[in-house]
């Protein structure tokens, strides 16, 4: 079975594309792994981790494969940070169409399809600006849209903010040991708060719903928690004892090999590069960092995962 993602979609018709967000979003908020502001997934299974995407076709096509969605051997994987390329036609960005094939793909796989937010989904649907190697990236997809969909291109910006406030902060893995007991539990998310932040951060956010204050800029909960760089071994302790988590797996760090160990128990993922890579986790024996550093999957080579 071939994903609609992975199949010729209607990208240039506005009441299409609008019809794929919207879509998106009721499968974000309308799944059964659905709690509050994340996603909750259990053992026994496996999970495809990956990190920032920024539209990179050919890395966002192998992942999809290997997932091996709508069937038997189906895994739960992660996608964030899917919009703002670094190669741009005429100075104009059209990743609007990787984020509707995401959006088609969490439509399609509401169980198995995690599509967390980002700081720069976040960032473009509220208009603020990034520049990223000297674009301005919102003005940037901006552009695209206009180009694509003209006096449409308002409501489709519309449907891709229903769609992007519908995205959970992070993916929850409540993991088992080998014996069989209850053991290691993951948090993916895009980010964690940086430490100049952790006084102005609300905690308590993944236990409940997002409003709109959340969103707020250097004050709410969601935003400090995309944003956020600069961990260090005490604030990632502390946030352990306030979410029993004991691996975070994250992104917006630069890891310029691909993936990087923050001690004590945060492993960084980038996908959108040449060096990009993904992790695969057994949820019934799931890694220690130092192993998930050293487990990651290549996405530029022909490496497939063993099913055994």
């Amino acid at each position: 079975m071939t994903p609609r993602a992975l199949q010729q979609l209607s990208l240039s018709d506005a009441s299409s594309v609008i019809e794929l967000f919207r879509a998106g979003a009721a499968a974000c908020r309308g799944a059964s792994c659905r709690r509050g502001s994340i996603d909750l997934i259990r053992a026994p299974g496996h999970l495809i981790a990956t990190g920032d995407l920024h539209d990179h076709p050919h890395h966002f096509k192998r992942l999809v494969e290997m997932a091996h969605l709508g069937t038997d051997r189906a895994r739960h994987i992660t996608l964030h940070e899917i919009i703002h390329p670094p190669n741009l036609y005429n100075g104009v960005d059209y990743s609007y169409r990787a984020l509707a094939r995401v959006a088609s793909l969490k439509a399609e796989f509401p169980e198995h399809v995690h599509v967390l937010l980002g700081n720069h989904e976040l960032s473009q649907v509220f208009g603020a600006g990034i520049i990223k190697d000297g674009v301005k990236v919102v003005e940037a997809f901006n552009a695209g849209l206009e180009a694509v969909f003209n006096n449409d291109a308002a409501g489709v910006l519309d449907a891709i903010k229903e769609f992007v406030l519908a995205m959970p902060l992070a993916l929850r893995v409540e993991c088992n040991r080998p014996d069989g007991g209850r053991g290691i539990d993951i948090l993916c998310s895009h980010s964690l708060p940086g430490l100049a932040m952790m006084s102005r951060f609300d905690p308590g956010v993944l236990g409940r719903e997002l409003t709109a204050d959340d969103y707020q800029p250097r004050t709410g909960a969601a935003h400090i928690m995309v944003w956020g760089r600069g961990y260090d071994a005490e604030q990632l302790e502390d946030l352990v004892e306030r979410w029993g988590v004991n691996l975070f797996i994250l992104g917006h760090e630069k890891a310029p090999d691909g993936v990087a160990l923050v001690p004590p128990n945060a492993v960084v993922l980038n996908s959108d590069h040449d060096r990009g890579v993904c992790l695969e986790i057994d949820l019934s024996n799931p890694p220690t960092p130092q192993q998930a550093v050293l487990g990651v999957t290549r996405l530029t080579t022909d490496a497939v995962f063993d099913d055994a």
